[in-house]
């Protein structure tokens, strides 16, 4: 297409959007939810997004349910880790550090990687405030009003809407039960427009736990090289492995990877949301400019705790995966056992996302969980191809798991199922 057709386009294309934010936010007006004076303070990305379902879940909850909703290892961080966080504010590492994290945990890092790309380097190394951070930097580095961006649905609540607020559209590709949660290569390469500039991968997958098969991995690599589009490759799960192995995208095959992960899960410090991209030099040069536009540099005391833990390894992360078999084995009996549930036990992570054939939306079922004290994801949090599943995370108690499930197990005998 001619370039000042294509312009043109983009022109209409802008003049569309910005007509149906503003009838938007004419329509949040009338509802009350912000008054007629501030209709003009708020950016269109801020109009168009959603709060998150499974927020609303949480907001709803009495004090005393039991959480089978949260991302989050009901594991406290090791000693050893509490100890070095402590040491460093006592030695002083508490001001500005480098935009791109401190050299020696980037150089530990970037060693732990070669095991995926043998020329890792610091260099190819950034550190991040979490992998959310992480992700919104990679989104705000590449995308750009016109581009489309590949998501999985259902997929993580982030993704999507780091690719609206950048400007961008983001075009979803699906992930069935049926098909073990892997993505159709098929179906990927009929998205693909030459506006097509990246594709987002999450493996081990939230909130599916599906873990992707080297096969897969090769066809997707495939399809970004002949497109010559980004490799987003969220895999902050690859430590919490149950059978066989993780397969990374981070691969000497094709330089147009981000790879992100997080501390988050593998060392149970969700809230000191430390993370870390891998990539190109060239990449990572991009990606450091708007780090630094975004945060300055990530938390330095953070940092310096973490890289002691990393130096000398312990078996601690292998502990925890055994106790959460046993939880992951339980939950997964415990939701087969129920009229007309069906779950896949999963690989990796820390969640089940079984199918239900109960007469009613995800979302309403969550509700109905909810007003008996146990909070669940509803499937449709994660996208249209989650409606008909519920996310459960075995990342709380045997207890809690067990009596998390008499409720589930009770509420879904009292609803119709679908003829």
């Amino acid at each position: 297409m001619p370039i000042h057709l294509r312009c043109e386009r983009l022109r209409v294309l802008g003049l569309i959007t910005n007509r149906i934010s503003s009838i938007f936010t004419e329509a949040l007006i009338i509802e009350g939810q912000f008054p007629a004076s501030m209709r003009d303070w708020f950016a269109a990305r801020t109009k168009r997004l959603q709060i998150s379902g499974i927020r609303k879940m949480f907001e709803m909850a009495g004090p005393d349910s039991i959480n089978l909703g949260l991302g989050e290892l009901d594991f406290q961080p090791s000693e050893k880790a509490m100890n070095a966080l402590a040491e460093a504010v006592k030695a002083g590492y508490n001001r500005y550090g480098p935009t791109r994290g401190i050299p020696e945990l980037r150089t530990v890092l970037a060693e732990r990687l070669t095991r995926y790309r043998p020329d890792v380097e610091m260099e190819n190394i950034i550190i991040t405030a979490g992998g959310t951070q992480g992700l919104m930097v990679t989104a705000m580095t590449l995308f750009d009003h016109g581009d489309e961006v590949l998501t999985p649905d259902p997929g993580f609540v982030i993704y999507q809407p780091h690719v609206i607020m950048c400007g961008a559209t983001p075009l979803r590709y699906s992930l069935k039960f049926e098909n073990d949660f892997q993505p159709n290569p098929d179906e990927i390469q009929e998205l693909i427009t030459p506006r097509t500039k990246a594709i987002i991968i999450n493996s081990p997958n939230n909130p599916t736990s599906g873990i992707l098969t080297p096969e897969t991995i090769k066809a997707l690599r495939d399809i970004a090289v002949d497109n010559e589009m980004v490799i987003i490759s969220d895999e902050v799960y690859d430590e919490i492995i149950f059978e066989g192995e993780h397969h990374s995208m981070l691969n000497p095959d094709y330089d147009n990877v981000v790879y992100v992960n997080s501390f988050s899960k593998t060392f149970a410090v969700t809230g000191w949301r430390l993370g870390y991209l891998a990539s190109s030099k060239y990449m990572v040069n991009q990606l450091a400019k708007i780090q630094y536009y975004n945060i300055a540099c990530p938390p330095t005391p953070l940092q310096k705790a973490i890289y002691e833990v990393m130096k000398a390894p312990t078996n601690m992360i292998h502990e925890r995966v055994g106790e959460l078999t046993k939880r992951r084995d339980a939950i997964v009996k415990r939701c087969n056992d129920i009229p007309g549930f069906s779950c896949l036990k999963p690989n990796g992570a820390f969640y089940v996302f079984p199918s239900f054939d109960q007469d009613i939306s995800s979302e309403d079922f969550a509700m109905e969980l909810v007003k008996n004290n146990l909070i669940c994801a509803p499937g449709s949090a994660f996208g249209k191809g989650g409606e008909g599943h519920l996310r459960f995370s075995f990342a709380n108690s045997l207890e809690n798991i067990e009596k998390g499930m008499d409720i589930v197990e009770k509420v879904a005998r009292g609803i119709p199922r679908k003829k």
